[in-house]
């Protein structure tokens, strides 16, 4: 029986993202096991490119970057990607060429290349991502791949790499016309060599790459979204951004919709936002996913979650009567004072739609009514921000005064990029250019314009370094005693903590160039202008690791595959060392059996040793966004 389902079986590759913890992974996989049962002769491969997937969780199975079928669905396939590896890949193949072409564009030589492919690179996960799917439908290996991509913010960042990778390969090109001029100028002809053949399979992958991606006959991102205020707010941000990059969107996915007014206050706001979803889908199939009594986990409970899916229903709903606001009470234990403690920088995150943001108000405006006399400030470092949907206010780079004492502010890394290619990248690529020996013809034409190129692209991976650097710089000025960051979700939180030891390495890699060139290069107070640099990254990682003045705080649900994921990142963040004495069960009913062990409320202590659990209840829908943050502050402290 047709449910809307069908209207994407023309797709050949179909791309889930949203607002993190919208259920993405649970309906790719629903996608996916409906493809495989309808298209029994097709190949399916459903991958995932967030760098914390949980395709397991929800699958119930084991998942890695080894392609695997699944018993019950022998003809589809499921993988993570495992960015380390395809770089292991990417550099066998490409490696010797992308090092001479570089060497011909730069002052360095090959060798002086090789430690760059042991460095941790910012946006692999993305951009080995996009290159992956691209050489699948290349070789003809897959009929068709669905794609559980991360959350909205970085699924943009994947998008947006067709233009670095176009501009990429045109800075090559133009290292590569550097070489074919000195050739014929000093040795009158020019024989092409394999760099030549390189480049033109390069630009070949990456123009048919770029076809795919805007392919609407056979290609769309389908966006996953809940019936909330604030996944609709990033929703509409999310399909304007696509319009703009010209990937087209499939349709809609609004999962999580009660049938019937069992939870009156929620209901009612559920029906008005799904008539507003119905207008920003604007024509585009839209599908309704009923909540379901219990996690659809296996390919069982997702196959019995395929024939639940409908179009929504076009006549009118009668008005659900709303009961009076409840608010609910405090369950011990509660926070202490951060402040009192000597907190500085207090890290909020988990999966994503666990309520990271809403945690990380509270906390900011209950530090900032106990202590008038200090100052606050919460600060959003995830690219699809929410903090100021959470306070139902238009926040933007600048500090925002929400109160005396309390400032909110979401991080533009645009406007930091464009301050960090003045102090540093614009410099750094006319060293990296080395074209002080040479005519300035050839100066003028080629090596210079390349780099400059590149540096005028925002890089892979570029939010988390921007992050780092914005808290750097408020951590610097102490103008705060206390600094709220609500964290991008799990994958690229532990990007953002990495990031410390990812730039301090590239920086000494510099350094090493410089030392061995400084000769030729000079620039003295520019090296000296970067060891500043990299001293004051390593102060920033001294205050994320010191228990003393920084610690992390993470915020989950009591749902199975999310519990999962903030084990691993539990464990992830005593490996690099960050502190954790707390983590907050969001949504949290008396009724329920947390399901840390499926056993009693103390077992928590199993996944999560030396922890104290902080229990935040349901909170009121029908309520203005500020009464919300006040009922939560007034919960967890």
């Amino acid at each position: 029986m047709a449910n809307g389902m069908e209207l994407f079986d023309n797709l050949h590759l179909a791309m889930f993202s949203g607002k993190g913890g919208v259920g993405k992974t649970t309906i790719s996989c629903t996608f996916a096991c409906r493809w495989a049962q309808k298209f029994v002769n097709e190949q399916i491969l459903l991958i995932s490119t967030d760098p914390a997937h949980s395709l397991g969780d929800v699958l119930q199975i084991s998942v890695d970057d080894i392609p695997r079928p699944i018993a019950e669905l022998p003809n589809l396939q499921v993988r993570a990607l495992d960015a380390k590896l395809l770089l292991q890949k990417f550099k066998k193949r490409y490696g010797q060429v992308l090092e001479l072409l570089v060497e011909r564009g730069s002052f360095v030589e090959g060798e002086d290349l090789l430690p760059v492919w042991d460095l941790d690179w910012p946006g692999l996960d993305e951009l080995m991502g996009l290159l992956e799917i691209q050489r699948l439908f290349n070789e003809q290996q897959v009929d068709r791949v669905v794609v559980d991509m991360a959350p909205s913010g970085h699924t943009l960042n994947l998008f947006g790499l067709m233009d670095f990778l176009d501009t990429f390969l045109h800075s090559l090109e133009l290292f590569q016309e550097k070489h074919r001029y000195i050739s014929k100028t000093f040795a009158g002809s020019y024989t092409p060599d394999r760099a030549d053949e390189f480049l033109q399979t390069l630009k070949a992958e990456l123009s048919q790459g770029r076809r795919l991606l805007q392919d609407s006959t056979h290609t769309a991102c389908l966006l996953v979204a809940i019936a909330e205020p604030m996944s609709w707010l990033e929703s509409k941000r999310f399909l304007e951004a696509l319009q703009t990059m010209q990937v087209p969107c499939g349709g809609l996915f609004v999962n999580q919709v009660l049938t019937s007014a069992t939870d009156p206050d929620r209901y009612q706001e559920q029906q008005l936002l799904i008539s507003q979803y119905t207008a920003l889908a604007s024509g585009k199939p839209m599908l309704i996913v009923p909540q379901q009594n219990e996690e659809p986990l296996g390919v069982s409970a997702l196959t019995h979650l395929i024939n639940q899916i409908h179009v929504p229903q076009m006549e009118p709903l009668s008005p659900v009567d709303l009961l009076p606001v409840q608010w609910p009470e405090t369950i011990p234990p509660s926070f202490g004072d951060f402040l009192s403690k000597g907190r500085r920088l207090l890290l909020i995150g988990g999966k994503g739609g666990v309520g990271k943001t809403t945690v990380a108000a509270a906390i900011g405006w209950a530090m900032a009514q106990q202590h008038p006399e200090r100052k606050i400030r919460m600060v959003s470092i995830d690219p699809a921000h929410s903090l100021g949907d959470a306070f139902g206010l238009n926040l933007g780079h600048e500090p925002y005064q929400i109160t005396a004492n309390l400032g909110g502010q979401e991080v533009d890394s645009d406007r930091i990029l464009d301050q960090f290619r003045a102090d540093y990248l614009w410099e750094l690529a006319e060293m990296m250019s080395g074209e002080t020996q040479t005519s300035e013809a050839i100066e003028m034409a080629y090596a210079p314009v390349a780099w400059r190129k590149i540096v005028e692209q925002a890089l892979p991976g570029i939010d988390e370094m921007l992050s780092l650097l914005t808290v750097m710089e408020l951590l610097e000025q102490q103008e705060e005693d206390l600094i709220i960051l609500d964290t991008a979700p799990t994958g690229h939180l532990l990007r953002f903590l990495e990031m410390p030891t990812a730039l301090a390495d590239w920086l000494a890699w510099i350094f090493k160039l410089w030392i061995k060139y400084q000769n030729v290069l000079g620039r003295t107070e520019f090296m000296g202008r970067l060891r500043i640099l990299r001293q004051r990254v390593v102060k920033a990682q001294k205050v994320l690791k010191d228990p003393q003045q920084a610690e992390f705080i993470g915020v989950t649900l009591n749902q199975t595959s999310v519990l999962a994921e903030q084990q691993r990142l539990f464990k992830s963040l005593q490996e690099i060392g960050v502190s954790q004495n707390y983590f907050v069960l969001n949504r949290f009913t008396s009724t329920a059996t947390i399901n840390c062990d499926r056993a009693s409320q103390n077992d928590h202590q199993i996944s999560f040793p030396g922890l104290t659990m902080i229990r935040l209840p349901l909170l009121p829908r029908s309520v203005q966004p500020l009464e919300r943050i006040q009922a939560a502050a007034a919960c967890l402290f």
